[in-house]
């Protein structure tokens, strides 16, 4: 009787080439492309000058109201980016193909999440110098980094799931975000939060909404790996 020790070793080797082979896929047809990234900054540029006008005039303490204009930008940005994944692969008809692959369904999930946490890591790169510019505040600190890397991991794994169920009917790119965004309130108020406390130089505050984020994220990631068979297969 094989040794079971050797064969789990084996099969988490090949978990973890196969969802390599997913995100390479994902990260070569976006090169190709750039429709993903390109909706993704743009929108999320477009976001920041527009609030940026609007506290300009109306708001007397920019600070304040930053975390949020921040994370507006990267939420409507991301569910753009994983609206466009989804519909991509629908429409060349690569899901089809890559459900009849046999592989775990799990190890799409995971794939899929880890290329859309990918192109928003890309997004963000980009769009958070930019905030620190329009909105004259030091965005690029120690402590807002793992504000927003939680908060981009969260929105992953809850929007991978939800743009799976949403792919498949007519009025998709309508009912993503209506599914997403109510669920996605723990993470949006954490990361809101987090982002307020870091930029203030609250480290302890922002430690604590640090920890609901990554409960949050934990949470997120279990139900995404349960239910992502049972979404994708209808």
């Amino acid at each position: 009787m094989p040794d079971a020790e050797p064969l789990a070793t084996s099969y988490q080797l090949s978990a973890i080439s196969q969802i390599i082979a997913i995100v390479r896929k994902d990260i070569a047809a976006e090169v190709r492309t750039k429709e993903i990234f390109t909706a993704m900054f743009v929108f999320a540029v477009l976001s920041l000058v527009i609030f940026n006008f609007a506290f300009e005039l109306r708001v007397a303490s920019v600070a304040a109201i930053a975390p949020g204009a921040l994370w507006v930008a990267i939420t409507f940005a991301g569910v753009l980016g994983l609206n466009r994944s989804f519909v991509l692969e629908k429409d060349r008809g690569c899901l089809e193909g890559l459900l009849l692959c046999p592989v775990d369904r799990s190890v799409l999930y995971l794939g899929k999440m880890l290329s859309a946490i990918i192109f928003m890591a890309a997004m963000e790169v980009v769009a958070l110098p930019l905030f620190s510019v329009f909105f004259n505040l030091p965005i690029l600190i120690l402590p807002l980094l793992p504000v927003v890397a939680l908060g981009t991991v969260g929105f992953a794994a809850v929007g991978t799931l939800f743009a799976a169920m949403s792919v498949n009917t007519r009025a998709r790119e309508a009912l993503l975000p209506i599914l997403l965004f109510p669920v996605l309130v723990p993470v949006l108020i954490g990361a809101v939060k987090a982002s307020g406390a870091a930029l203030a130089g609250n480290l302890a505050d922002a430690a604590n909404w640090l920890q609901l984020l990554a409960t949050f994220d934990v949470i997120y990631l279990v139900i995404g790996l349960l239910a992502f068979e049972h979404v994708i297969e209808e």
